[in-house]
C-alpha cells in the first residue's frame, strides 16, 4: 500500500468491521481508515461517509470524491437463516451491490484495490466429499446466501479480466467478540450469559449439535484480510484465497466448552426450528494457497477465542 494510503471498508459497523479496523490500523499506521456507512455509525475510524451500493448510478461520483486507493467489501446480508426469509433482499445485498461497486471502481478508481470478503460457504454440497476443499473445489451453495455469494465471486473474477483489481478472499465460519446472536457459537455464549445474570431459565434451545465446522477467529480472518493488502503486488489479479483453520469443530463439542466455562447447571435441548435445510454434516478448507501467498496461518488459540466470545456476551447482558 503507498503511504499514506486511503482503505475504505463497506460494513464497516458490522461484527467483521470493528476487528478488521484494528489489523489495518497495525499493519498500515499512516493509512486514512474510512468506513462507509450506510443504516449503522461505525466508530474509531477517521472518516465515516455515507455510501449506498445500490445506488448504480451514483456510485462512481461518490467514489471520485471518496478517493480510495483499497477498499474492502465486507457489506453483505450474511445471515444464513435470513437469507432464507428473504431471499430477494439477499440477493440485493450480496450480489447486486457487489456488482455496482465492481463496475462503478472501473469507472472511477480503475488503479483501485478491490478486497472482496466471499465466503467459504459457495463450497456448500461439495463439503459433502469429506475432505478439506482447495480454492479448485465446485462451488455448490446451499443457501440463498451462499448463492449470492458465489455469484458475486465469480463475477468478480470476471471483471478481473477486464481491468478490475480485486483479490476473492473465501474465509470458512469465523467467531469472536462482537458477534450477533444469529450465529451458533454467539447464540450459545449469550445463553449462558443470560442464564448466569438470571434472565434465562437453565434451559437452552440449540440448533443441530452433530454438525462439523472449521472455525477461525474473526481476528485472524482480519489479519489475513491485510497482509492480502500489504502483499497486493506478489497476488494474481483475481486470486481466490481460502482462509480456514484446517480442523473441523464438533458443534456440540464447541457447546461442552462454552459450558465448562460455567458455574452454572444448565440443560441443553435441540430445537427443530433451528435447523437448516440443506444443511451439511461436515465442512473444511484448506488453506494451502493462503499459506503459500501471504505466509498466513491462524496464530490465536481456540480456547483463547471460546473465553472471549464469552466473556464478550458478559459484558452485553
Amino acid at each position: 500500500m503507498p503511504p499514506g494510503a486511503r482503505i475504505l471498508v463497506t460494513g464497516a459497523a458490522g461484527f467483521v468491521g470493528s476487528h478488521l479496523r484494528d489489523a489495518l490500523r497495525m499493519a498500515f499506521r499512516d493509512a486514512w481508515l474510512i468506513a462507509a456507512i450506510h443504516r449503522r455509525p461505525a466508530m474509531g475510524w477517521d472518516e465515516s461517509v455515507p455510501l449506498d451500493l445500490a445506488d448504480a448510478a451514483g456510485l462512481a461520483g461518490q467514489l471520485a470524491a471518496i478517493a480510495p486507493d483499497a477498499v474492502v467489501h465486507l457489506g453483505a446480508q450474511a445471515n444464513v437463516a435470513q437469507s432464507f426469509q428473504d431471499v430477494a433482499a439477499t440477493w440485493e445485498a450480496n450480489l447486486t451491490a457487489t456488482l455496482n461497486l465492481g463496475a462503478a471502481l472501473m469507472e472511477a478508481r480503475p488503479a483501485c484495490r478491490l478486497l472482496f470478503a466471499s465466503t467459504g460457504e459457495i463450497y456448500g454440497l461439495s463439503f459433502q466429499q469429506g475432505v478439506a476443499l482447495d480454492e479448485n473445489a465446485p462451488l455448490a451453495p446451499g443457501n440463498p446466501y451462499a448463492a449470492a455469494k458465489a455469484a458475486a465471486d465469480i463475477a468478480l473474477g470476471e471483471m478481473a479480466l477486464r481491468g478490475l483489481a480485486v483479490v476473492r478472499m473465501r474465509p470458512l465460519n469465523h467467531v469472536g467478540p462482537g458477534q450477533s446472536e444469529g450465529y451458533a457459537v454467539a447464540a450459545f455464549a449469550r445463553q449462558i450469559a443470560l442464564i448466569e445474570a438470571g434472565r434465562q431459565a437453565p434451559v437452552m434451545a440449540v440448533g443441530a449439535l452433530e454438525r462439523w465446522r472449521d472455525f477461525l477467529d474473526v481476528r485472524d480472518v482480519c489479519a489475513a484480510y491485510a497482509q492480502a493488502l500489504a502483499q497486493w503486488e506478489r497476488l494474481p489479479n483475481g486470486v481466490a484465497l481460502n482462509i480456514a483453520s484446517g480442523v473441523p469443530r464438533r458443534i456440540g463439542d464447541v457447546l461442552a466448552g462454552l459450558l465448562a466455562r460455567s458455574d452454572r447447571v444448565i440443560r441443553v435441548e435441540e430445537a427443530a426450528h433451528a435447523l437448516r435445510p440443506n444443511d451439511v454434516i461436515r465442512s473444511l478448507g484448506d488453506a494451502g494457497r493462503a499459506h503459500a501467498m501471504l505466509g498466513w496461518q491462524p496464530m490465536i488459540d481456540w480456547e483463547t477465542t471460546l473465553d472471549d466470545v464469552l466473556t464478550d456476551w458478559r459484558a452485553r447482558v
